[in-house]
């Protein structure tokens, strides 16, 4: 296994083992749920918005090492940013691991998120790396409908 393989695997452990964000965000504004129905992935997000900057941010739920990893992660990046910029991440993200696995995606602007380009390999695990992604957007959007990866 490689350096790099290996660093990452560390990286998806620890944000496993201890996520960070996990918890109750009573003072949320906006909040969806989501659900991964292949490996039993369910998440809630919830965010504290002022005007278009995420104060604070917070999930709930339970889910693969890759689901849990994936929404501690994407908490840590997005808090502190506007509604916009989280967009871009999550274009940037949903592209990243969605690419042709013939070819390098461009990883160099997503920082530790760049861990997640090899879920691209297994098909099956992209759906746990994007719930949060796609959960997050739907509160952003005031999308009150539970997400699903079906």
């Amino acid at each position: 296994m490689s350096e790099l393989r290996e660093l990452y695997q560390q990286l998806i452990l620890d944000h496993n083992k201890s996520p960070r964000n996990f918890g109750d965000l009573p003072d949320a504004n906006r909040s969806s749920e989501g659900h991964n129905p292949l490996c039993g992935d369910h998440i809630k997000v919830a965010v504290k918005l002022s005007e278009d900057l995420i104060e604070e941010i917070a999930f709930l739920g339970s889910g693969c090492a890759i689901s849990k990893a994936s929404a501690s992660m994407m908490t840590a990046e997005v808090k502190g940013k506007t509604i916009e910029e989280v967009e871009t991440i999550f274009r940037d993200f949903q592209s990243m691991v969605t690419s042709d696995i013939t070819t390098q995606p461009e990883t160099d602007h997503m920082g530790k998120l760049a861990v997640f380009s090899g879920v691209r390999e297994f098909p099956a695990r992209i759906k746990c790396a994007t719930l949060s992604w796609h959960t997050l957007h739907a509160a952003l959007g005031g999308d009150d409908q539970s997400v699903t990866t079906e």
